[in-house]
């Protein structure tokens, strides 16, 4: 079954476009220990998942790009031709002359229902073009107009035109400081509407991103592109063909049914976090070894500890004791927060899989008390190595981890409000004080929710 890519401003576009990079790079890089006949059937999974009929013998990305401004789309478009791998159609993008000047009222108020007729009419005709659909992946921004405010409007108009299929939001998270002066106020409406209208919303927090190029990757010069291709290789190693439980014998056929499935057991838990191990840089791998059991410890302990990458994994934090919702306190220093899950997916991929043990992540400690163990925990896994890597791991994980920066945002954007700053920039676009408290309203449900597991 086919994913539809919709790449909605600049952040958008610039990340679908590594998503595409890499996974074209997968499929015709190395494959290791794999069979003729299962690498074939990998890359006819992954081209009918992500690309349509080739064009002049080059496969052509089922994606459609939005933005309110011409200039990265047209560069994306271009470097895409000249790789020679893969390509956009020419004619599933749209673009205006002027922004949405980073104001979510503007995308969601102005330029969505102005053009409306023109995008869903994109998406449509990709979608005809795809013999049976998964469903569709929004990459977006929360910080600036287009992506936000855009992105929140054409999800709604996906979830009325097609209520059957699944509908991912991949939402970048923005830096703490120093993009947007009202990142905040973008961010939690733009949150509150996609809860109301997404299937599942994928978290990529821009700063936990930054780290690992600076301190796993040894990047000196970070730039938007090294954060990107960092998203993109994540993202990948959840979207590329894998056997389920469910279909050992033959790639899953639909992935963003699966995905949700694993992982969305409630409506009112929809955040998806990512963790991937390991990430070196390419001039250390001649000198690393990986076993399975070390890269599971490892990817355990992150989601417990709530550790965004493998460096600086606190050690300390334990599940709780059985029969206590308490968690584990060390004798000489301030309680340890242990991050708690409703459902956590572990894919593995590359060499010796089978000699893999997973069980510790079946431990009912790490989950919600309303779920059993063997309904919260998936496993996915391919022989089939994934990047550079002879062995990998990635963790997709509905869980507490976003509580803090969710709260530390809705605080932030409150105070703002409360001080009434910078609302007249989306009142005169129609969205009152009302649409704020809504938003206000829905995101504390939404920490409440996960603070009480």
């Amino acid at each position: 079954m086919s994913i539809i890519t919709v790449q909605l401003g600049q952040c958008g576009n610039q990340i679908g476009h590594e998503v595409f990079n890499a996974i074209c790079s997968d499929v015709h890089g190395k494959h290791g220990l794999c069979s003729k006949k299962e690498n074939e059937s990998y890359q006819d999974t992954c081209t009918e998942r992500f690309f349509g009929e080739e064009k002049a013998g080059v496969p052509v990305a089922r994606a459609v790009l939005v933005d309110m401004e011409p200039k990265v789309i047209s560069q994306t478009l271009a470097v895409a031709a000249r790789s020679g791998c893969w390509k956009y159609d020419d004619q599933s993008h749209f673009c205006q002359k002027r922004g949405s000047g980073n104001n979510w009222a503007n995308g969601y108020s102005a330029h969505g229902p102005k053009h409306k007729d023109v995008i869903m009419n994109l998406i449509q005709k990709e979608a005809e073009k795809c013999d049976r659909l998964s469903g569709f992946v929004i990459i977006m921004s929360m910080a600036g107009g287009t992506g936000s405010g855009l992105g929140a409007f054409v999800t709604q108009c996906l979830r009325d035109a097609f209520p059957n299929s699944s509908i991912l939001n991949h939402v970048i998270w923005p830096y703490g400081t120093g993009e947007v002066i009202v990142q905040n106020y973008n961010s939690i409406l733009t949150l509150s509407h996609l809860y109301r209208s997404s299937d599942a919303l994928l978290v990529h927090e821009n700063d936990v991103v930054h780290k690992i190029c600076a301190q796993l990757l040894n990047i000196k010069q970070i730039s938007f592109k090294d954060v990107n291709q960092v998203i993109a290789q994540q993202l990948g190693s959840v979207f590329q063909p894998v056997y389920t439980a469910e279909s050992a014998l033959h790639y899953s056929r639909s992935p963003l049914g699966d995905l949700m499935e694993a992982l969305v057991p409630h409506p009112e838990f929809k955040m998806l976090g990512l963790r991937n191990i390991p990430q070196i840089p390419e001039n250390s791998l001649a000198y690393s070894t990986f076993s399975w059991p070390g890269l599971i410890k490892h990817l355990r302990q992150m989601l417990i500890a709530n550790a965004t990458m493998e460096e600086g994994i606190d050690w300390q934090v334990r599940p709780p004791c059985p029969g206590s919702s308490i968690p584990s306190r060390h004798s000489t220093s301030k309680p340890l927060h242990f991050n708690t899950s409703i459902a956590n997916l572990v894919i593995l991929r590359g060499k010796d899989i089978h000699s893999a043990d997973t069980g510790s992540f079946q431990d009912p400690a790490l989950y919600t008390s309303w779920l059993k163990p063997q309904d919260a925990f998936n496993l996915w896994k391919t022989p089939r190595a994934f990047n550079k890597y002879e062995k990998s791991a990635a963790l997709v994980s509905n869980s507490q981890f976003l509580l803090k920066p969710l709260d530390k945002l809705v605080g932030k954007a409150w105070n703002m409000f409360a001080s009434k700053a910078y609302i007249h920039q989306y009142t005169k676009y129609g969205i009152e004080e009302d649409d704020f408290l809504d938003s206000f309203t829905a995101l504390e449900q939404v920490i409440s929710s996960y603070t009480t597991l």
